[in-house]
This record gives structure tokens, sequence and C-alpha cells, in this order.
């Protein structure tokens, strides 16, 4: 096993567009699955520090203000 990777398994849940989206992606860029959803992973820890450390959002919020914002 090579060194470089601390391994964690993970199951992921994904309605089937869900899959049929990874799986379109993956053979269009000929990149596995495992990859293309690491990057994204690692995409997510570079928004976080954009944002700001510790603020965390309040989707309940977001969504009345949205349903508000569409009537």
């Amino acid at each position: 096993m090579n060194k470089k990777w601390a391994v964690k398994r993970i199951t992921l849940n994904l309605a089937s567009v869900e899959s049929e989206k990874l799986e379109q992606y993956c053979a269009i860029t000929g990149r596995p699955a495992t990859d293309v959803i690491r990057e994204l992973i690692r995409s997510l820890e570079q928004e976080s520090f954009m944002e700001g450390a510790g603020s965390k959002r309040d989707s309940s919020s977001e969504d009345s203000t949205l349903r508000e914002q569409e009537r």
C-alpha cells in the first residue's frame, strides 16, 4: 500500500441522478470517481478559509429567506 495516503474508507449514498452525473463526468474526463470526490472535498477546505474559520451558516434561515424572495 502506498504510504502517502492515510486511508479511511467511506460509503457515499447518492440519488440516482447524482450517481449518473458523477459517472458521466468521470467518463468524459477519464478520471475515477474517487479522484473527483477527493478534489471536491479539497476545494471545500479552500472555500472555508475564504469565508472565515468557525463561521457556521444557518441553512434554515437561508431557506426561509429564499422562500420570502420567491413570493
